[in-house]
């Protein structure tokens, strides 16, 4: 009797808990749409349901996926002491995700790709710019999520370790795409990588989306050679940024070789720059995420 009992309250505080991570979730995340609304600057029932922007869906559904994406790291489940701090721990890094995301779309925006605008582009229903912001909010998303498992805790100490480990993430995410950009000029006699999308070019988005969700996996992958150390500010950058850049130069070397053995005797260039063939561009998006995959998990 007293075993059922034990058991009865254990599966009420699960429920507790439950219920309170789904409220927060569900608020964080109609508030996620409406910022989504208010950085386009456009209403997004109006955007959604009557001008049907399907370009605006896909950007939002990536803002929808993204936070989503963090909550699972954010959500501490039995690990909690009490509701309250459940709901304190939940909101705290469910905000901080939010903002973190949104911060890394302006990183994106500012930095990656400097030379579009990525609202006027989505707002004109550029499906090609929506892929992209779409999976740059994603990448971001898993690269919050690894560090807030990473940094456990809830402190200023902790804050400083996630901000490390966001900011290099994110530098690394920007140099990744200069370099994509050259190879893509080189490959092109020449020609704009931001200007293909601004044109539409909706087979090599998916290809570049692929890349840069890949690139998420693998830093969540770099995540599990790092120790936290709380006041070791220095230590976690430096950790952040030598395993972030042997995973993501790892992901540069394999992709393109699996590639080339996997789709062998398809010009990829080709197919997907010349005649946008969105069937080989979906293989290279699977094939760079698989070896992200197998990289992620090799290093667990």
């Amino acid at each position: 009797m007293e075993q059922l009992q034990q058991l009865i309250t254990q599966h009420s505080e699960m429920a507790g808990f439950l219920v309170i991570d789904l409220v927060i979730a569900i608020i964080l995340l109609c508030a996620m749409r409406f910022i989504s609304g208010l950085w386009a600057g456009v209403n997004t029932t109006e955007e959604l349901a009557t001008k049907d922007n399907f370009a605006f869906g896909v950007s939002l559904s990536g803002s929808l996926l993204a936070l989503a994406i963090v909550l699972t790291g954010a959500i501490t489940g039995e690990s909690a002491v009490s509701f309250t701090q459940e709901a304190i721990g939940m909101s705290i890094y469910g905000v901080l995700g939010l903002v973190l995301i949104k911060a890394g779309r302006i990183i994106h925006d500012k930095w990656a790709l400097p030379g579009l605008n990525k609202a006027a582009e989505i707002e004109k229903g550029n499906m090609s710019v929506a892929i992209v912001d779409a999976a740059a909010l994603v990448t971001t998303a898993l690269i919050i999520r690894a560090t807030l498992i990473w940094a456990h805790g809830l402190n200023v100490n902790t804050l400083i370790a996630i901000l490390s480990g966001f900011a290099i993430s994110q530098a690394l995410l920007v140099v990744i795409t200069r370099l994509r950009e050259r190879a893509y000029r080189k490959d092109n006699q020449g020609a704009c990588f931001q200007q293909a999308l601004i044109d539409g070019q909706v087979a090599l988005a998916i290809r570049h989306a692929g890349f840069l969700i890949a690139m998420g996996f693998t830093l969540t992958g770099a995540s599990n050679f790092l120790d936290y150390q709380p006041t070791a500010y220095v230590t976690n950058i430096l950790g952040w940024l030598t395993y972030g850049s042997l995973m993501v130069t790892l992901l540069y070397i394999l992709v393109p070789l699996i590639k080339k053995i996997v789709l062998s005797r398809i010009n990829l260039t080709e197919e997907v720059d010349f005649q946008h063939n969105i069937g080989v561009a979906t293989l290279e998006f699977v094939l760079s995420i698989a070896v992200a995959l197998i990289l992620m998990s090799l290093m667990a």
